[in-house]
């Protein structure tokens, strides 16, 4: 594997976000298990999490992504202690615009540190002009995701009808996008 060097973006003194690497599985593994039940409720890619190789090779999966610019992954830490993720999980390059993603530990929800977390990543992000257009869909009814991005400044532009297919079921899917141009 080549030698790409970590990031880290500096949230404030006690939340950073770092970038996706195989020495988080096991603290990445834990944090699933530990939440699998929250999360099977807005995600399905939890049922597949059965061991921390598992974990492991997905995040080698993830850093090559991550390295190569097709997507970002980082790990949000509180005082160095793994408590989720931010990431694009997609990135067009040629219209400059990112799909965003996030968990947090049920324990660090209602804090404000996805916020924080989020506005360092889109400024990080939109600074370096690679992003200008950020996206965040979610199910209409996953209430939380919806009010990070309006109170993240995100503005609806609609809703796609059964866009998402989650335990066994179509859902609606709200779409939301906040656009920085540092150009003008």
């Amino acid at each position: 594997m080549p030698n790409w060097q970590d990031e880290v973006i500096i949230v404030n003194d006690h939340l950073k976000l770092h970038s996706v690497n195989e020495a988080f599985s096991e603290a990445l593994y834990d944090l699933v298990v530990r939440n699998k039940a929250a999360l099977q409720k807005a995600m399905d890619w939890p049922k597949q999490v059965k061991s921390a190789e598992d974990t492991r090779k997905t995040l080698q999966g993830n850093y090559l992504l991550h390295h190569r610019g097709y997507a970002k992954m980082f790990m949000i830490l509180q005082q160095d202690r793994l408590i989720g993720v931010l990431s694009f999980n997609q990135i067009e390059p040629s219209n400059k615009t990112a799909y965003i993603g996030y968990w947090l530990d049920e324990a660090w929800q209602g804090k404000g540190l996805l916020s924080q977390a989020l506005q360092a990543f889109i400024a990080r992000y939109a600074d370096s002009g690679e992003v200008r257009r950020f996206v965040i869909k979610c199910r209409v009814a996953n209430e939380a995701s919806n009010r990070v991005a309006l109170r993240n400044g995100f503005r609806l532009e609609g809703t796609l009808k059964e866009a998402e297919y989650l335990n066994g079921q179509f859902y609606d899917q709200n779409i939301y996008a906040l656009i920085v141009d540092k150009r003008r």
